[in-house]
């Protein structure tokens, strides 16, 4: 057991958030979400929410703070989207000294960026459109 890890992050968790570089982008998806059949390595945290997660894994890693470091799904044309799931998500994600702004891309165009992603998390968040990426960045 490691001192001020959060319990929610689960050994296979804590050893790809230390072998991404800056630069690497880990998707954290929501229960939905065909993560198996995009490609890189699938982590599941079943039971979780997505916002649980990020606030656990917030303390451990930079986000990049030379592109945008968080992306979101945008809504489909005729659907709908709850607010509060990003609202959720950037008080996880809160840090002071580098305040975050979500960029939104097309559902197919988050697909294909998820494919080159380091990893992808499928947590037990069960929001629409509950699927964010986030971009390491460098210790400051």
């Amino acid at each position: 057991m490691l001192k001020n890890i959060s319990p929610l992050i689960s050994p296979q968790l804590l050893k790809v958030l230390c072998e991404m570089g800056h630069g690497d982008e880990i998707v954290f998806s929501d229960a939905h979400f065909p993560a198996h059949s995009l490609g890189p390595q699938v982590i599941r945290a079943d039971g979780l929410s997505a916002d649980q997660l990020l606030a656990a894994i917030a303390p451990l890693i930079a986000l990049d703070t030379y592109a945008p470091p968080v992306v979101m799904m945008a809504v489909v044309e005729g659907d709908s989207l709850d607010p509060s799931v990003e609202d959720r998500y950037l008080k996880a994600l809160y840090d002071p000294e580098h305040p975050i702004e979500v960029v939104r891309i097309d559902r197919y165009a988050f697909y294909e960026r998820t494919k080159q992603a380091f990893a992808i998390v499928i947590t037990g968040e069960t929001a629409k459109y509950g699927n964010v990426l986030l971009k390491k960045g460098v210790i400051q």
